[in-house]
């Protein structure tokens, strides 16, 4: 019998285990366990800006402020039954049968592209530290091909004394989720869960298995679902990408996106899939903005030798940059919508409604309103941040009062897809701005063009070439 196989068979099932970084994977994961298995142990740093969590969750509070339905309530339910603790204390490590990784792998910068392994890395070592023979241990960051077999095995093995898929089990199963949705999403989804060897998937599919619902397991090898995770999110940037770049085509030809759009969707049939998207403001978040360089970098360091057209640019940076250029885009959108009203950048005010990247959520990584901001700031205009689900972002002051982040204002810019948005009135917003011919820039599609043409405003909207040379009203 298989050595690793053996000592897991005298070890028994998985009853208790731990998740390491509570955030917006890790908490919802760890509670969804903890409904299943005997008990789990939250591991987080108490850090001057993450230590707040763990107070939080003993408490049965949720530290998430967007939407997640369902996520409060259970985690006062299982603190309530005594099967969850929050913790900053790692040597816990040692009482669980299965500790899984949920730690943010991002860039050093926006130059070299080289992924931040820093903190997974800290989180690899308490784990090798506190391990026991006999334990799985899942890596669920996203992270480069080949860091599972590679990086963090030789950690775990120096840190521990034992090796990997011969005394402790190995595996990667990235989460994939979206915030405003994480329990379902962790319950729905299909789950890949790949090993570095045959008894460390074994071991994986059996602490993923009891949480999913609707979901399936689809088993593989580690590295290949790494490369799963970073390339469907590679894809889903590509496809940000084609509809964003068609949108800029419909505003140079006058035309609706939207239209276009729904024409193309209308096509169905056998064999038949037009997966088209909606384009807007830019892409933020944590995976899109970095897995396509993470899943480039897997192929790169390889040493393999990579077969592709010469001299030809990546089709997956390319759209990278695409969706990089939205945010500039929209400042375009702002100047000229700005001249059109007989105004420039500098002087003018701006109220950016919304700060986070998606909509109804406090997540505001990398968000595209960012770099917009400082544009603005760069060219001289005053800036005000408006977001229902944001209180704070470093120095920045975002304000929770629409109306009073609206006075005074010479544009009006959406920036994200709020409720709070859809509708907006444009007599309001005029009557708010107060400023003679108001500017609304919608980078997410969400209010009446013409209601804010008729008012008198200079309206600008991603993929409106049909609106955005209007006659000026008044």
């Amino acid at each position: 019998m298989n050595e690793l196989r053996k000592i897991l068979r005298e070890r028994g099932p998985i009853k208790k285990v731990g998740v390491i970084g509570m955030g917006y994977v890790g908490i919802p994961a760890a509670v969804l366990f903890a409904e299943q298995f005997d008990f789990v142990w939250g591991f987080q740093r108490d850090s001057p800006s993450s230590g707040h969590k763990i107070k939080m969750l003993n408490e049965g509070q949720s530290p998430l402020k967007g939407e997640e339905p369902g996520l409060e309530e259970l985690i006062k339910k299982v603190r309530t039954e005594g099967k969850f603790e929050s913790t900053s204390d790692f040597s816990k490590i040692r009482e669980v049968d299965a500790v899984t990784l949920a730690i943010q792998t991002p860039f050093k910068d926006n130059v070299s592209l080289e992924p931040d392994f820093g903190a997974l890395e800290e989180g690899i070592r308490q784990i090798g530290k506190n391990l026991e023979r006999g334990v799985l241990v899942v890596l669920e960051s996203t992270i480069t091909p080949g860091t599972t077999k590679g990086f963090a095995a030789d950690i775990l093995n120096s840190e521990s004394g034992l090796v990997a898929g011969e005394d402790f089990a190995l595996a990667h199963a990235p989460e994939r989720v979206m915030v405003g949705r994480l329990l379902r999403n962790i319950q729905e989804h299909d789950r890949i869960v790949g090993g570095i060897n045959k008894e460390s998937t074994e071991r994986a599919v059996e602490l993923y298995t009891p949480v999913l619902t609707k979901g399936k397991i689809i088993p593989m090898d580690s590295t290949a679902a790494e490369v799963t995770k970073t390339a469907e999110n590679t894809f889903r940037d590509l496809q940000i990408a084609a509809v964003n770049e068609l949108a800029l085509y419909c505003e140079a030809m006058r035309i609706n996106v939207y239209d276009v759009r729904a024409g193309i969707d209308s096509l169905k049939g056998e064999g038949i899939t037009r997966a088209i998207l909606y384009p807007g403001a830019g892409v933020g978040g944590h995976c899109l903005t970095k897995d396509t360089y993470h899943l480039e970098r897997g192929a790169r360091i390889a040493g393999m030798g990579l077969d592709y057209p010469e001299n030809a640019d990546s089709l997956y940076v390319l759209a990278r940059k695409i969706n990089d250029f939205m945010p500039l885009h929209m400042y375009n959108l702002t100047k000229e919508g700005l001249e059109r009203a007989g105004k420039k950048v500098r002087g003018a005010k701006v109220a950016i409604l919304g700060w986070a990247f998606i909509n109804n959520s406090d997540d505001t990584r990398n968000t595209p309103a960012e770099p917009y901001y400082d544009l603005l700031i760069k060219n001289g205009a005053k800036a005000s941040i408006h977001d229902p689900y944001v209180f704070e972002y470093g120095k920045l002051k975002i304000s929770q009062d629409l109306d009073g982040c609206i006075k005074g204002a010479d544009a009006v810019v959406i920036f994200t897809g709020h409720s709070q948005y859809k509708g907006l009135k444009a007599g309001m917003i005029k009557k708010l701005a107060g400023s003679g011919r108001p500017v609304i820039i919608d980078g997410r599609n969400m209010v009446d063009a013409d209601a804010f043409i008729k008012e008198g405003f200079v309206y600008k909207g991603i993929g409106r070439g049909d609106k955005n040379y209007h006659e000026v009203v008044g």
